[in-house]
């Protein structure tokens, strides 16, 4: 994998997981065929089928339903039954943000956890923004893959749309894909 396609991939994922769709992002969508086919043939397929208004209706009720309603995607909430966010360098993932040099103001956020997936992944586009291979490695074996990767599978069945449901595969098989690359790397500075 080269460095800009991982740049906009974690970026892509930060943006679909951080909030509903827009007409906007419904229209980039529309106009990024490669996207769309790699995202998967039902989504390219959907999008062909159905009007934007179509589609950023349905985009945003399964959003809604998969990742506000029903869960959240929140690092924290997923592997902590408690259903608590820890705050402050309390937090593994903001603890690791503060070793890493990422400054997180979370005023100038909606998102209200440190730990919500679309941070996760800007922290990640950065990391690779920043050629910083050691901590990239370290925080997907310690987090992302951790519990990314089960909780899209599990969203999965959630899903109504065909662009989620291939989401879902699809950050799933990223994750595990830049997860071996990243262990190479390592491998390969190590030795």
């Amino acid at each position: 994998m080269n460095k800009e396609y991982r740049l906009y991939i974690y970026a892509f994922l930060s943006r679909t997981m951080a909030n509903t769709a827009d007409k906007n992002y419904v229209r980039d969508l529309r106009n990024n065929k490669e996207l769309l086919e790699l995202l998967g043939e039902d989504t390219l397929a959907w999008f062909q089928a159905k009007s934007d208004e179509e589609i950023l209706d349905a985009l945003n009720e399964d959003y809604s339903s998969m990742f506000i309603i029903n869960t959240q995607p929140v690092e924290s909430f997923v592997l902590d039954a408690k259903n608590e966010t820890l705050v402050g360098l309390q937090n593994p993932v903001m603890n690791f943000y503060y070793r890493n040099g990422f400054e997180l103001n979370m005023d100038q956020s909606e998102l209200m956890a440190p730990d919500h997936l679309s941070i996760e992944l800007a922290f990640m586009q950065t990391l690779i923004y920043r050629d910083e291979q050691k901590p990239q490695f370290q925080f997907l074996k310690e987090h992302l893959f951790t519990w990314v990767v089960p909780y899209m599978i599990g969203m999965k069945s959630m899903a109504n749309t065909p662009f989620y449901r291939d989401i879902c595969d699809f950050t799933v098989e990223f994750i595990v894909a830049d997860y071996d690359y990243c262990s190479t790397l390592a491998e390969n500075s190590d030795g």
